[in-house]
C-alpha cells in the first residue's frame, strides 16, 4: 500500500494538557492523538501540527497531518480514532493531501481569540474557558491599542523568550475586540505568532483600558523591542485557536 498523507481537523480544550508539542515528561494533545491514531492504522504515527499551544490554551480549529500506509477509508478515520480519544479532543475531519502538505508550513493565516469574562462573579461554567477579570474593562479603549498592533511590525516587545525564530516580523491582519454581555473577544489574525504574543497583546490592551499606557504609546513600545515594556502576558485559559487558512480543503 503506497503512503498517504492525511490532514485532520480536530478541536480539543486544552486545560488537562501541557500544550500541543510531544513533550518528555508531560501530557500533550499530540501524544494522545498519535497514541490513538497508532492503534487504528497499526503503525507508530507522527503528526505535524499547525502550531505550537501552550499548556492550557483551546484549539476550536486545528489541523495536524501524518502519513499512513493503512488502507482505512479517510471518511471512516474521524469515528475510529474518536473512539479512542478522551472526552477533551475530537476530529471531525480526514482529508487526503499532496504529499507537500505540510499543517505548519503550508498555513498562510491564523485566527485566535482570546476570551476575558469581564464581571465582580465569576462563572463556574468558565472556569478554565475564559480569563476571568473582575475589574471593569472599557473595551472601546482596548479596541484603540488592539488597532495599534494591526500591520507588519517586529512583534519582538510582545513575546516571551522561548522558541528561536528566524525574525520576529509579523504581520497582524486585524486585532478586533468586541463585548458581548459579560465577555469581552479579542480576535486576532496574522501570518504567524511569536511565543506568547498573542497573550502579551492581550494584556497590553487591558493596561491600556486601566490607564497604564495610552494607545498611541504602542507603536513606540513595538519599536523599543523591550518586552517589559508592554503589558504582562494574559493567562493561557482564555485563548483559543479558532480560524486557520490553507490552500487545501481542510477544513
Amino acid at each position: 500500500m503506497e503512503q498517504r498523507n492525511i490532514a485532520l481537523r480536530l478541536s480539543y480544550t486544552g486545560t488537562a494538557y501541557h500544550g500541543w508539542q510531544v513533550q518528555k515528561n508531560a501530557v500533550t494533545v499530540a501524544e494522545t492523538l498519535e497514541k490513538a491514531l497508532s492503534s487504528v492504522v497499526c503503525h507508530p504515527v507522527k503528526l505535524t501540527g499547525a502550531g505550537r499551544t501552550d499548556a492550557g490554551v483551546h484549539a476550536q480549529v486545528y489541523v495536524a497531518n501524518f502519513r499512513t500506509t493503512s488502507g482505512i477509508p479517510v471518511e471512516r478515520l474521524p469515528l475510529a480514532v474518536n473512539t479512542r480519544l478522551p472526552d477533551d479532543i475530537s476530529v471531525f475531519k480526514a482529508t487526503v493531501v499532496p504529499g507537500g502538505f505540510n499543517a505548519i508550513s503550508s498555513c498562510r493565516k491564523k485566527e485566535y481569540t482570546y476570551k476575558i469574562y469581564n464581571s465582580r462573579i465569576r462563572d463556574p461554567f468558565f472556569v478554565n474557558r475564559v480569563w476571568f477579570y473582575p475589574k471593569p474593562l472599557d473595551e472601546e479603549i482596548m479596541a484603540r491599542a488592539a488597532a495599534q498592533f494591526v500591520g507588519t511590525h517586529d512583534f519582538a516587545a510582545v513575546r516571551s523568550v522561548g522558541t528561536e525564530t528566524r525574525t520576529t516580523v509579523r504581520t497582524v491582519h486585524y486585532f478586533d475586540i468586541e463585548r458581548r454581555g459579560d465577555v469581552i473577544d479579542c480576535r486576532v489574525c496574522a501570518d504567524g505568532f511569536l511565543y506568547n504574543m498573542v497573550r502579551a497583546m492581550v494584556g497590553t490592551c487591558i493596561y491600556a483600558a486601566e490607564g497604564k499606557l495610552e494607545p498611541a504609546e504602542i507603536p513606540a513600545i513595538l519599536e523599543s523591542r523591550n518586552r517589559t515594556l508592554a503589558g504582562p502576558t494574559a493567562p493561557p485559559d482564555g485563548l483559543y485557536m479558532t480560524n486557520l487558512w490553507y490552500d487545501e480543503d481542510v477544513l
